[in-house]
């Protein structure tokens, strides 16, 4: 296939997905009952950073690089019924108010029926996106993946989204990139931690409860439910102000804990519906690469 057939075959895949997403999604007002599902969106091409200045300039703001920084700048901002900031073990309060201060080791499990999968979106749209690339092959990462937050500043200088940028140490390729926020979900008791991957012309967004464990560890859950509640969405833009939303059957957990040595790690579940497709397992350490840490790398098992 030539290099000119293959950019139209890959714009009919990715016109025929979001055509998808319209169909089996509902038309939603981002500007009035789904503002809660406003979130930063990429123009055509390649992902990557590709979005952070026009969602800087949809709120006025602006991109401050290399100030470090954390996910949630400060997790009292979730406090409400069954959950308080301060209850938490203090290693796992730093790692999201100062992320760019800690590097991690991961390793991934995939459930053989859902690997194919896996595979089949790595390379139809991950690779080529530089966007949800997660590696499935344990060569991909064998060189280490370097992360970088990015703070997306409201023009009061607050931070309203911490982009999260993940790469590939060997080739500079993007696996992730993500904007973090605190957002409160309608009818919602309390706020919980809202993750957006930019797409083009849309997005994936998850909305994640979080919970404080007698031990400290935070807990943060997609559960099943209804639309408007916590879980994963497919959001498309189509002419104007037009948008569609699906909440799609992908639940996610994470447990992030101190272990018995001291180590900060985290477990996280993928569901599909009721099966699990994917377990990983993170292990983070205080010290940026080159400063007497350890390199940011993904480990594959299977």
């Amino acid at each position: 296939m030539t290099s000119a057939a293959g950019d139209t075959a890959y714009r009919v895949l990715d016109a025929g997905t979001r055509a998808f997403w319209r169909t089996v999604g509902r038309r939603v007002d981002l500007d009035g009952e789904h503002a809660w599902l406003r979130a930063p969106a990429a123009d055509t091409g390649t992902i990557g950073e590709s979005w952070l200045d026009a969602a800087a300039a949809s709120i006025d703001g602006s991109v401050d690089r290399g100030t470090g920084g954390g996910l949630v700048p400060d997790l009292g901002a979730l406090d409400g019924p069954s959950f308080a900031a301060d209850s938490l073990d203090p290693a796992v309060r730093h790692f999201y108010e100062h992320t760019d201060e800690w590097t991690m080791d991961a390793w991934s499990s995939w459930s053989p029926v859902f690997q194919p999968g896996g595979l089949l979106v790595e390379h139809l749209f991950g690779r080529r996106l530089q966007q949800l690339a997660l590696p499935v092959q344990p060569l991909d990462v064998s060189h280490g993946i370097d992360s970088e937050i990015v703070a997306i500043r409201g023009a009061d200088d607050v931070q309203v989204w911490a982009a999260w940028l993940r790469r590939l140490r060997r080739s500079g390729q993007f696996l992730f990139s993500g904007a973090y926020a605190v957002r409160a979900l309608p009818g919602a008791d309390r706020p919980g931690i809202h993750v957006t991957f930019p797409l083009e012309g849309g997005n994936v967004q998850v909305f994640l409860r979080p919970w404080v464990r007698d031990d400290g560890a935070l807990v943060l859950t997609s559960t099943r439910g209804p639309f408007g509640g916590h879980g994963a969405y497919v959001l498309v833009h189509g002419r104007g102000d037009d948008a569609w939303a699906a909440k799609v059957p992908i639940h996610e957990e994470f447990i992030v804990f101190v272990d018995d040595r001291g180590d900060l790690r985290t477990d996280h579940e993928l569901r599909f519906g009721p099966a699990r497709a994917l377990r990983l397992h993170y292990r983070m350490r205080r010290g940026k690469v080159g400063q007497d840490g350890p390199s940011t790398s993904i480990l594959t098992s299977r």
